[in-house]
């Protein structure tokens, strides 16, 4: 019984946790995207750290999605990312 309530949980908190997702990285933005902005991240020590900043700056920007232009840095990295609506 303990099991069945914990795995309930878990499922309730994992579809709560998908509508919670930040905008998606594109390689190539499409026609029917519009530029909205650039947004920053920096002082992270991971490319996948970066990008989940950006992610969550762009969501936060009302973004649906986001372009990374530019990274640099060697142990602290810095990068620049274009939104889209």
């Amino acid at each position: 019984m303990k099991n069945v309530k914990i795995f309930a949980v878990a499922a309730t908190l994992s579809l709560i946790s998908f509508g919670s997702f930040a905008a998606q990285q594109v390689n190539q933005p499409s026609n029917d995207m519009q530029k909205i902005g650039v947004i920053s991240a920096a002082n992270s020590t991971t490319l996948s750290g970066l990008e989940a900043k950006l992610s969550q700056q762009a969501k936060n920007a009302g973004a649906s999605s986001y372009r990374i232009i530019s990274v640099t840095g060697n142990n602290k990295l810095h990068a620049d990312a274009e939104i889209y609506k």
